[in-house]
Formats: structure tokens, sequence, C-alpha cells
């Protein structure tokens, strides 16, 4: 067992998720549309602050795919010693993890995903890799580990064999 294993961006899954972004961004518009009174007059502030800064959201993520749709790299790569990730900010961040860091590997459902959470400890040795609030999203105080999530969105292969295949490397 190895064997490097890529996998790499699935076309009609990068349109699925782009069309996905498109539709709930024309609905954000047209509810920060009407928010700033454009159909009755009345100006809401509210509805204004919340879809504006979403629909800002939701736009720098569709522009940052259409950028990256060009990158024929690999979004994750799997091998004996470890495992790489660009499937979410986070997993990019954090960059080349090695198996005998982690302590866990679960399945969970997050939003309208389901992703791939590596758990590891010897917190120190990944610690700067990332900004603190990428370090805030990513660190479990209680437990004192990190938590980071794979996404199997964008790839060829579904979150439950992203699983299996994650589970397989680390026990080895």
């Amino acid at each position: 067992m190895n064997e490097e294993i890529n996998f790499y961006r699935n076309a009609k899954k990068t349109r699925s998720l782009l069309l996905y972004a498109s539709v709930l961004s024309i609905l954000l518009a047209i509810a920060f549309l009407y928010g700033i009174g454009t159909f009755d007059g009345v100006f809401k502030i509210k509805l204004s602050i919340a879809s504006g800064a979403i629909l800002l959201i939701m736009l720098a993520l569709i522009f940052k795919m259409l950028a990256s749709i060009k990158d024929k790299s690999p979004l994750i790569q799997v091998d004996a010693n470890g495992f790489f990730g660009r499937t979410t900010p986070v997993a990019k961040a954090f960059g080349r993890i090695e198996w005998q860091d982690v302590t866990d590997v679960q399945l969970q459902k997050v939003g309208g995903d389901t992703l791939v959470a590596v758990t590891t400890d010897n917190v120190d040795k990944y610690d700067g890799r990332v900004s603190k609030f990428l370090w805030k999203m990513a660190y479990d105080e209680q437990n004192l580990k990190l938590n980071i999530m794979y996404s199997a969105s964008e790839i060829e292969i579904d979150a439950d064999e992203l699983y299996k295949l994650f589970l397989k490397y680390w026990k080895k």
C-alpha cells in the first residue's frame, strides 16, 4: 500500500455546484433588492445587510471556484505517510497531515454536504500553518485536538468512499 492516490476535480460535480451557487446568489440578490426597497419602497435594514453580506461571500466563492477550474493538480492526495486536501479552506491551509498524528476519522453531515472529519493530536506540529481565524475553526479547545474536514463534493468519488479510503490508510 505504498502507492499514492490522487483525486482530481470532477467537471460534472463542479458544474453542478456552480449552478447551485449561482441560483442561490440570484435568490440572495433578489432578497437584497427587496431589502433595499426596490419593489415596495420600504428599506429593511436587517434583510439588506444579511442578504448583501451572504451574497458577497457567495460571489467570492463562485469567482474563486471559476478561477481554480483550470487547475489540474489533485484536490486530495493520499499515500502511506499522510494526505493533503484542497476541498475546504481549512484543509487547504493546513496542508499535509501525517497519519501518525491522526486519532480519529469520521463522517459528518455539515449543511448539505457530508464531510470526512479527521481529528489529529500533536497540535504543536501544525501550529503556525494557518491564520488565527482558520485555527479557531479547526481547534477543539476542550479536547486539545484539531478537526479538519475534507469534502468529496468536487472529486470523482463520494464521501463514503473517501471515508473508507482514509480509514484504510489510517489503520495501516
